[in-house]
C-alpha cells in the first residue's frame, strides 16, 4: 500500500478527505487518515466546539459539565479502549443509578434489593429468578419494548420502571416502539448495582473535550467550527467526503424527515457539596424530566460546589435519538441506497446511518470504516484524484 505522497505542495493538493463533524467518527477518521496514511484532512463543524456531543466544559464555577448531559464511556472492546488509550489517561468509573418508584429510591437495572425494597421481600438471589418467572407473561414473538419488559419481569415492574420513562423518553408507548429499546436494560438476580457490566468502565482522566484535542492535534489535520460544510465544500479543494451529520439532511429531505427524539437541558450550579446519593437518579412517574445527574460523581472533581443536569425529552431540536419503529426504519433504507450509491461520500456514525449507537460503538464503526477506507485509498493523492475526482467531479 502506497501512502499519500506528502513531497506533493500543499497547493496542489488541497485536502484528501472533507470530514463533516467533530464528534467521535469524524474526530476518529480524521486522525486514523492522518496519523496512518499521511492524509490532508479538514474537519468541519457547525457548533462552535469539538467533541460532537460527548463536548464537556467547565462552568461559571469552575464544575467540569457535559453540557449535552452525561456521558459516560463503558466498553467490552480492548481495541477500543486501547485506541482511545493513545489520547486520554482514563479515572475508573462505575456509574450508578437509582430510580425514584413508590416513594423510594431504588437500584435500576432492577436487581434484587430492588425487588425485595419494592415489595418488602427478603428473597434470595435463586428465589428472585423464581419469582421472576411467576410475575412474568410469556410471549409468542417479542416485536415490541413492552414485550421485552413484560416478558421477563412481569407488569408492575414494567408499569412502575418503564412505562412512564418511554412515553416520556419517546412521546410513544412501549408497546409502540422496537423491541431494541428496552432490551438494552438488563436485569439482574444478584445485587450488582452498576448500571453498566462492561470489562472497562472509565473517564478520560482531563475530561472528553481533552481526548478530542489530543485526538486531533495532528499537523495534517485542520479544524474549522462555526461552519456548515455546505457554505466551503466549493470553496475547497477535496477528494472524498466522511459525513458524520444526519443523513435526511444530506439529502435535503427528499424522502421526508427521519424522525427523531430530542433533549432540552438544564444545568443548575448548587452551593452544596453534594446534591443526590449517585450519579444520576431516574423519575420514570413524576415531573416532566427523565432524570437528574451530578457530574462531580462522573468527573470524580473536588469542588465546593456541585452542579446537576435536569433532562426534559421532547419532539423538536436538535437530533439525538432515531426513533425505532419499522416505518421508519423503511424510510431510512430508501436514504441509505442513496447513500451507497455515492462514491465520494462515505457515511458513518449515529446520524448518518440513523442507528443509536453508544461511544464505543461510534469509534468501533469508524475503526472500521477506515480499515474499509485504507483499502480502498491506500494510495498517492494524485490516485485518489483520479479515483474519486475533487469536490466530487
Amino acid at each position: 500500500m502506497t501512502e499519500f505522497d506528502p513531497t506533493v505542495p500543499a497547493a496542489q493538493r488541497g485536502f484528501d478527505f472533507l470530514v463533516v463533524g467533530a464528534g467521535f467518527a469524524g474526530s476518529v477518521l480524521a486522525e486514523r487518515l492522518a496519523s496512518v496514511l499521511g492524509a490532508r484532512v479538514l474537519v468541519v463543524d457547525r457548533r462552535p466546539h469539538i467533541g460532537g456531543n460527548a463536548f464537556d466544559r467547565y462552568d461559571d464555577a469552575g464544575i467540569l459539565i457535559h453540557p449535552y448531559g452525561p456521558h459516560i464511556f463503558h466498553t467490552n472492546s480492548k481495541d477500543v479502549f486501547d485506541y482511545l488509550s493513545q489520547f486520554t489517561a482514563w479515572r475508573p468509573y462505575q456509574h450508578k443509578v437509582l430510580a425514584s418508584v413508590d416513594g423510594q429510591l431504588v437500584p435500576i437495572p432492577i436487581n434484587l434489593d430492588t425487588v425485595n425494597r419494592l415489595y418488602g421481600l427478603s428473597l434470595t438471589a435463586f428465589e428472585l429468578e423464581k419469582w421472576f418467572e411467576s410475575v412474568a407473561e410469556p410471549r409468542e414473538q417479542i416485536r415490541t419494548s413492552e414485550d421485552v419488559v413484560v416478558s421477563k419481569v412481569g407488569r408492575d415492574l414494567y408499569n412502575k420502571f418503564f412505562r412512564g420513562y418511554t412515553r416520556k423518553q419517546w412521546g410513544l408507548d412501549p408497546s409502540e416502539l422496537d423491541a431494541s429499546v428496552t432490551a438494552r436494560v438488563p436485569t439482574r438476580t444478584n445485587r450488582d448495582d452498576r448500571y453498566f457490566a462492561d470489562t472497562y468502565q472509565a473517564m478520560p482522566l482531563h475530561g472528553f473535550t481533552r481526548m478530542f484535542e489530543a485526538m486531533l492535534a495532528h499537523p495534517n489535520i485542520k479544524v474549522m467550527l462555526n461552519t456548515d460544510y455546505r457554505e466551503i465544500q466549493d470553496l475547497v479543494p477535496w477528494r472524498h467526503m466522511i459525513y458524520t451529520g444526519p443523513v435526511d439532511a444530506f439529502f435535503d429531505f427528499r424522502y421526508g424527515k427521519l424522525p427523531y427524539r430530542s433533549l432540552h437541558f438544564e444545568h443548575v450550579t448548587l452551593p452544596q457539596e453534594q446534591f443526590q446519593e449517585v450519579g444520576t437518579v431516574n423519575y420514570p412517574n413524576d415531573y416532566a424530566y427523565t432524570r437528574i445527574s451530578e457530574f462531580k460523581f462522573i468527573t470524580g472533581q473536588k469542588h465546593p460546589h456541585t452542579s446537576v443536569v435536569y433532562e426534559y425529552p421532547r419532539a423538536e431540536g436538535d437530533p439525538y435519538y432515531p426513533v425505532p419503529r419499522p416505518e421508519n426504519a423503511e424510510l431510512y433504507k430508501r436514504y441509505e441506497a442513496d447513500a451507497k450509491a455515492m462514491t465520494n461520500v462515505t457515511f458513518v456514525g449515529r446520524l448518518a446511518t440513523y442507528r443509536y449507537y453508544n461511544m464505543d460503538q461510534v469509534v468501533a464503526q469508524a475503526l472500521t470504516t477506515f480499515g474499509k477506507l485504507r483499502e480502498r485509498f491506500g494510495v498517492t493523492p494524485a490516485g485518489l484524484e483520479e479515483t474519486v475526482g475533487v469536490n466530487g467531479d
